[in-house]
């Protein structure tokens, strides 16, 4: 019987998109997509920025191209610019039972390396779903292993690195290689200071994808790094079914720019609101009840992108006032808005057991809203939208893409990145793609 090593090295060196069935392959584009617009959104961000000009002067190359900067840089730095990029409005792809991020780690360090090695699209959407599999059952392993909640860069550099592998071809000595020194360099990120104190640091996502960038360049060069969990005994059922089983079906997708555990609440709020036409000045209270590590999420006037993200109440009242959470309402400068900030004040949040009990498997709450005549309306208990049993679809994440990558580009543009996006396995280089993505000159500021 293969060690579960040598599970993870074939599957990694050995697997076909012609193998891969056609609703899989459906769900790798739509993640490419996904990621892709919460980067080009991201750019927008202040942390976009900070990250991109410091690439531009520390990480300077032509390997891959940052991202609508219309340069390029290093492999390793258009990986930790891209990163950043796609996690700064954290409105980018998740798994449940590992509470954290894979796409955005996995995406940028794949997406770099392929277009410094000029693979074909159908070889990129492979070394994708390659990382997303291994990112995805490392943070599994990781979770099991390691007491502390680490954010989703630890556990996201084993899939960066085995994707990157992938993608430039590394042998399976190289390839273990790489993935033990991305395991041993991850960044160990306490998860839940972060949510205490929100920062641009994040739950370390752009150090975990430049990492595993890294990691494979130098397996390359002869690096040598630590065996990586996938070999430990405990978990060679989770990678015995490699290839047969899809993790990145499981997958949860976001429609608002928000932490995902605030993001039951917004969905809540948006169903009252449309179902009873009431409008926001029109609420004097409301009650959010939920499960505890939600209920650690900030409940003060936010005065960054970041806290606004890492808030329950804010997010709650943008979307009862806008009608949506998305860069019009975690930007800075869009953090002074009376009338959210009036809502943000009448917010209250509860510790529900109901709730707990299902959590990290369900994300939910439920919301209650009593406005000025008196009338009180209750959601029930209410699951976050976007879950694979309550999925946002394939046309969802298109428009999704639409909406966020509108706030920067034009129509043309963006519908320009669906097509090439959709339509990546046919392309002979990603170069193709990076053609559109990298040179667009972002002129644009405000949503159409």
């Amino acid at each position: 019987m293969a060690t579960g090593e040598e599970q993870v090295i074939r599957f990694i060196r050995k697997l076909q998109w012609e193998d891969v069935p056609p609703t899989v392959q459906e769900q790798v584009k739509h993640c490419a997509l996904d990621v892709l617009g919460a980067i080009i959104a991201g750019s927008s961000t202040k942390v976009g920025q900070i990250i991109a000009d410091h690439v531009e002067s520390f990480w300077p190359g032509d390997g891959a191209s940052i991202i609508l900067r219309g340069k390029k840089a290093s492999v390793p730095g258009a990986t930790l610019a891209n990163s950043f990029m796609a996690n700064a409005l954290d409105i980018d792809d998740g798994y449940r039972l590992i509470k954290g991020h894979p796409g955005a780690t996995v995406l940028p360090a794949i997406l770099a390396t392929a277009e410094q090695r000029h693979i074909s699209g159908k070889e990129f959407l492979t070394a994708l779903l390659i990382g997303y599999e291994m990112a995805i059952r490392g943070g599994i392993a990781w979770h099991a292993y390691h007491a502390e909640y680490h954010g989703s860069g630890s556990w996201g550099s084993l899939g960066a690195a085995a994707g990157a592998a992938r993608a430039m071809g590394l042998t399976a000595e190289q390839t273990i290689q790489a993935l033990g020194t991305a395991e041993y360099h991850a960044p160990i990120s306490e998860m839940m200071r972060c949510i205490d104190v929100p920062a641009m640091t994040k739950d370390g996502i752009g150090w975990g994808s430049m990492v595993g960038v890294v990691s494979a360049l130098l397996a390359e060069q002869g690096f040598t790094g630590i065996g990586s969990i996938f070999g430990m005994e405990p978990f060679r059922e989770l990678v015995g079914s490699l290839g047969n089983e899809f993790k990145i079906m499981g997958l949860y997708f976001k429609p608002y720019s928000c932490c995902r555990w605030a993001q039951p609440a917004v969905w809540a709020a948006l169903q009252l609101r449309s179902q009873y036409g009431f409008v926001a000045q029109e609420v004097r209270c409301v009650k959010i009840s939920t499960f505890k590590s939600a209920t650690r999420l900030a409940r003060n006037l936010p005065e960054t992108t970041e806290e606004a993200q890492y808030s329950i109440t804010y997010p709650v009242s943008a979307a009862l006032v806008a009608g949506e959470v998305g860069p019009g309402q975690v930007l800075e400068e869009n953090l002074a808005n009376p009338e959210i900030n009036r809502i943000v004040s009448l917010v209250e949040v509860a510790f529900d057991e109901r709730f707990e009990k299902e959590f990290p498997a369900q994300c939910m709450c439920e919301l209650e809203i009593k406005l000025s005549n008196g009338q009180v309306y209750n959601s029930g208990p209410v699951a976050a939208l976007g879950d694979p049993d309550h999925p946002l679809g394939n046309a969802g994440l298109e428009n999704k893409f639409r909406w966020l990558a509108g706030y920067v580009l034009d129509r043309e543009s963006v519908e320009a990145i669906v097509a090439g996006v959709l339509g990546l396995e046919k392309a002979k280089d990603v170069a193709t793609l990076l053609s559109v993505l990298g040179y667009i000159k972002n002129e644009k500021t405000s949503h159409q």
